[in-house]
């Protein structure tokens, strides 16, 4: 899967990293539903700090169609609430 990490660049994530991304992502989802900019802020990081660990960056001139576009991390808890889909920022 390739994913884009707003202002970063992509990264190419393999199918085994999913379920640990998903879990970090529910953990983004419960900190916007409680409304805890703290804990938003930690969970946002966290979730695009394992992005960037198991990811393999693409080069920047790629011009591969990213599947998953991310917030940057300076993402406010709104911009993000507003990203969010059913299944939360990251499917499955």
């Amino acid at each position: 899967m390739i994913v884009r990490i707003m202002g970063e660049g992509q990264v190419e994530i393999g199918a085994a990293d999913i379920d640990v991304l998903n879990e970090l992502d529910s953990e983004v989802e419960a900190a916007i539903e409680s409304g805890d900019e703290d804990a938003f802020r930690t969970k946002l990081h966290a979730l695009l700090d394992k992005v960037r660990q198991v990811g393999k960056a693409l080069p920047d001139d790629s011009l591969e169609p990213s599947e998953l576009i991310l917030p940057p991390a300076d993402a406010s808890i709104e911009e993000v609430r507003e990203m969010l889909g059913d299944t939360g920022l990251i499917p499955g």
